[in-house]
């Protein structure tokens, strides 16, 4: 069995090795050694620090798909389409402006 222990770090995404689930470190409160984590589904939990060293986690980068924990469709993204909007007053500096 492997046995893998890791810190919790805030921010950091962790893989739970017996469950296979993947998460990210969102809080740490060190007055109750308490760690608050959020599965990719987006389902949020509390351990205590004993639960946290007793589970096999090791640590990974973050999943590709950003979108997973906040609920939200790639549907939504693409209203935005692909056309650049600049602010009204905004200047190019790769082009000359004879204003200035």
């Amino acid at each position: 069995m492997i046995r893998a222990h890791e810190y919790p770090i805030v921010g950091n995404w962790y893989l739970d090795l017996d469950h296979r689930e993947q998460f990210e470190i969102v809080a740490k409160d060190e007055e109750t050694d308490t760690i608050e984590i959020q599965s990719f589904s987006g389902e949020i939990e509390e351990l205590d620090e004993d639960t946290w060293f007793s589970m096999h986690v090791v640590s990974i980068a973050p999943p590709k798909d950003w979108s997973g924990p906040y609920e939200v469709d790639k549907e939504e993204f693409s209203e935005l389409g692909d056309e650049i909007i600049h602010p009204t007053r905004w200047s190019d500096p790769f082009t000359s402006d004879s204003s200035d």
